[in-house]
């Protein structure tokens, strides 16, 4: 846990807000016992991460709390994870979309795979940080 806090801290205030940490350690206690959530390490240091988790309406899987060092964006280590999320919500039978939900300045990463917006609500996170609801319809 210590490691993905790390790459929490090292997120914030650009992509994260101090607020959403609670959230986030309690998503590591709970949410991530319960659906898949990889970890990329290098050299022994947790360098990013991410889950994904089925929807109770049984047709989405929401991609969730994906991160990598602030260090080591533009190193392709989002790109690989974000991939890896994607193909398992793809095995996983009955699903038809993936949803996520992101800042203004992720969005344009998740839209290079072909994730569309929704809905967009400025300070939605916090203040100078929008939420972009953004989904990838399966075909």
């Amino acid at each position: 846990m210590a490691g993905c806090l790390a790459l929490f801290d090292s997120n914030t205030p650009r992509f994260f807000d101090v607020s959403e940490r609670e959230s986030f350690v309690g998503f590591l206690q709970d949410q991530a016992l319960r659906w898949p959530y990889q970890v990329i390490e290098r050299e022994g240091q947790v360098v990013g991460c991410g889950g994904h988790a089925v929807e109770a309406d049984g047709v989405s899987v929401a991609l969730c709390w994906g991160m990598v060092d602030n260090d080591l964006h533009g190193h392709g280590l989002g790109r690989m994870l974000t991939e890896a999320r994607i193909a398992a919500a793809q095995a996983t039978p009955e699903i038809r979309r993936i949803i996520l939900n992101t800042s203004q300045h992720t969005q344009g990463f998740y839209a290079r795979f072909g994730f569309k917006p929704e809905k967009i609500t400025p300070d939605g996170f916090a203040p100078g940080i929008d939420r972009w609801d953004m989904v990838l319809a399966l075909g």
